[in-house]
């Protein structure tokens, strides 16, 4: 079978409802890189790191201090199965493309829909970069390496715009 490199695609999330499974680290930077994209972020986990439990005093999100239900799911437009169990999270990619849901499996790149990219972000510009799920290295390299050319560009344009990158 012929494999293709995934079509990158801006989305618009603000009327979205995306579901995080996990507060782990990974959960954990991919929750912060949805915050400025999507207003109506569910995290369901049982076990939180602090900087998720910040945004949750923020009510930057909303969450919810337990475990996993298929309930969950209802309404549900993109999930991001991110547990420390990648039984669970099979199973929730499994329940999602049943349901027809986009969903990404951080512990088995063939069952996602869509791969998280590394996101530089300034006032003006959003720019994502994945190696199709092949080289998670390769594209945090490159993700830095445009974060610094933004930079410098910045700099030279005498510009007060931020740059961040999201990974």
């Amino acid at each position: 079978m012929e494999t293709y490199p995934y079509f990158p695609l801006f989305v618009d999330l603000s009327e979205k409802r995306v579901l995080v499974v996990g507060a782990g680290r990974i959960a954990s930077r991919r929750i912060q890189s949805l915050v400025p994209f999507a207003p109506h972020l569910k995290v369901v986990a049982a076990r939180v790191r602090p900087e998720v439990e910040e945004l949750a005093l923020q009510k930057r999100i909303v969450l919810f201090k337990r475990f996993f239900r298929e309930e969950d799911l209802e309404g549900a437009d993109l999930v991001l199965a991110a547990t420390s169990d990648a039984s669970l999270n099979s199973r929730i990619g499994m329940e999602c493309k049943s349901r027809g849901i986009f969903v990404n499996v951080c512990s088995d790149k063939d069952m996602c829909d869509f791969y998280f990219p590394g996101i530089v972000m300034t006032a003006k510009a959003v720019v994502g970069v994945t190696a199709s799920g092949q080289d998670h290295k390769e594209a945090k390299e490159i993700t830095g390496q445009i974060r610094k050319r933004l930079c410098a560009a910045e700099k030279e344009t005498d510009d007060d715009e931020t740059v961040k990158t999201i990974l």
